[in-house]
């Protein structure tokens, strides 16, 4: 191996991929939530960006977030490398509507750039806590609970619930399957291509094999985890778990609303 494979490989080593719906490990009060509340939450926050998108609101929730994550003892371990590309294309973003021009002096276009940006990324927090705080099996019984005054309209809520429950548990399974995928891609040998037509043949070559595989993975995983159900009794167990909220859910929600009466105010007095 040459010293530029080596480097290559430290590289995708330090790169750290995007890690979802795998709880990190811990028995904080976050963690000890009802998975119904933290869905609440990030229902109640995501409205309340949609009617005041500030630089209160948005701010005010970025503090949130950061005090909760230190609360449920979330290190910055899991937090994801970002990929060049993605830094290019802020930057550009950044320039275009800076560009813009616009109140005050100049920078009225920068700085609702850089808002929606803070915006943006506080309520991707809070749902990115939701999930590392959260374990996928609580998420059915707590939708299944939330959706009880819709069974009286013969809303089917649990066949929905169990929908939602065996998604969420599969995507990192096959996120998992298709990085060991793309690894081996990369170590298998090639055919050295002089034309360009050889080229193009050899990468829709490639696509077919990842995708044929790719289906493959999926149905595998799907057939075991199908066995796993029926082992276990069905899927209606897994949305018949006891689930309900306790008195910390209460504490909980207290905060949140003294976080969203903050910004309302902070809103109607300031105006900004």
């Amino acid at each position: 191996m040459t010293a530029a494979q080596t480097e290559s490989v430290r590289k995708r080593r330090r790169t750290k991929p995007l890690v979802l719906l795998r709880p990190v490990p811990g028995n904080s009060p976050v963690h000890r939530l009802w998975a119904g509340t933290k869905l609440i939450v990030v229902a109640v926050f995501s409205v309340l960006l949609v009617s005041f998108p500030t630089w209160t609101t948005s701010g005010l929730l970025a503090v949130f977030a950061l005090a909760v994550g230190r609360l449920a003892g979330v290190t910055r371990g899991v937090l994801p490398t970002m990929p060049p590309l993605l830094w290019v294309l802020l930057l550009i973003g950044g320039v275009a509507f800076g560009a813009a021009g616009g109140d005050p002096a100049g920078l009225g276009g920068l700085l609702g750039y850089l808002q929606l940006l803070l915006l943006t990324a506080s309520l991707m927090g809070i749902c990115a806590l939701v999930s590392w705080t959260t374990n996928v099996s609580e998420v059915a019984p707590a939708v299944s609970k939330l959706g009880l005054p819709f069974k009286a309209l013969r809303f089917p809520i649990d066949d929905w619930a169990v929908t939602l429950a065996l998604t969420l548990r599969a995507f990192p399974i096959l996120s998992q399957e298709f990085r060991v995928l793309f690894a081996a891609r990369r170590l298998r040998p090639r055919v050295a291509a002089t034309t360009r037509r050889e080229r193009w043949r050899r990468r829709r070559s490639e696509m077919i094999d990842m995708l044929a595989t790719a289906m493959t993975a999926s149905l595998r995983r799907a057939d075991e985890m199908g066995d796993a159900i029926t082992a276990r009794g069905g899927s209606g167990q897994i949305s018949a778990q006891p689930s309900r909220p306790t008195s910390r859910d209460a504490v909980a929600f207290a905060v949140v609303l003294a976080v969203c009466v903050v910004s309302v105010l902070v809103q109607v007095t300031t105006g900004s």
